[in-house]
């Protein structure tokens, strides 16, 4: 795995983010995301949680590779939860209105939006409903 390779460069910090990992794509394995440079692969990222192969429950993903990820198999929504809640200071559901909306702000700048399911992941954890989630991010926009 090329390191100094542009690709390899730009998404490090992300990969960090995202408490994930960088492996050579040979070792890739079914849950891994390949990414492709001019065709050709440079890197497979290994998404927390995700075990070669298999599942958060052990059984095998049929996620194809490049998929959109699924929660049960990475954490994405609940890491991205955790960190805006440690950044808050303290539980979601104990948040004042106002924060609650910035916590929505912030986790969809983080992309936690982009995981199926996740208006309604991000509503349980503020205690409100999807559509007050749906709610808050029309009203930043």
């Amino acid at each position: 795995m090329p390191e100094s390779h542009p690709l390899v460069v730009a998404i490090t910090p992300l990969v960090d983010r995202l408490n994930a990992e960088l492996v050579d794509p040979a070792e890739a394995a079914r849950d891994d995301v390949t990414l492709e440079w001019d065709g050709e692969p440079v890197v497979a990222v290994r998404l927390p949680a995700a075990q070669p192969g298999a599942s958060a429950s052990g059984r095998t993903s049929g996620r194809a590779v490049g998929a959109a990820p699924d929660r049960a198999v990475d954490g994405g929504v609940q890491s991205l939860l955790a960190a805006v809640a440690e950044e808050l200071g303290g539980p979601l559901r104990e948040l004042s209105r106002h924060d609650k909306q910035r916590a929505v702000l912030l986790l969809e700048s983080r992309g936690a939006f982009e995981y199926r399911k996740s208006a309604e992941i991000v509503a349980e954890a503020l205690g409100v409903t999807r559509f007050t989630v749906y709610n808050y991010l029309n009203r930043a926009r």
